[in-house]
């Protein structure tokens, strides 16, 4: 993946090396850079854009899974003492029944 990626990266910036300029409107300034620059910087804000979606999109499911755990975690917890219960329920009821 890396390979096919960097040969197509590559290429790209040595055949656009040509300085661009950029100015956002509000902005009094212009910044130069390379044309290849540019647009691996619009790549990585559009990953990361898409990966903060995603990752608020997520929100839910996250919820959903750690209350499922607790659930887990407390239910098991109600089990332990059950059983430790019943055992100590079971032993009382035999030594009763070996005397």
């Amino acid at each position: 993946m890396i390979v096919a990626a960097a040969s197509l990266l590559i290429p790209f910036a040595v055949s656009n090396r040509a300085p661009v300029s950029l100015g956002l409107w509000p902005l009094p300034f212009l910044v130069y850079l390379p044309l290849y620059l540019l647009a691996l910087l619009l790549l990585l804000a559009g990953f990361v854009a898409g990966a903060a979606a995603a990752w608020i999109t997520g929100r839910r499911v996250r919820r959903e899974l750690r209350h499922r755990r607790r659930r887990a975690e407390a239910l098991e917890s109600e089990l332990k003492a059950a059983r430790s219960e019943l055992e100590s329920h079971l032993a009382k009821g035999r030594q009763k029944v070996s005397v």
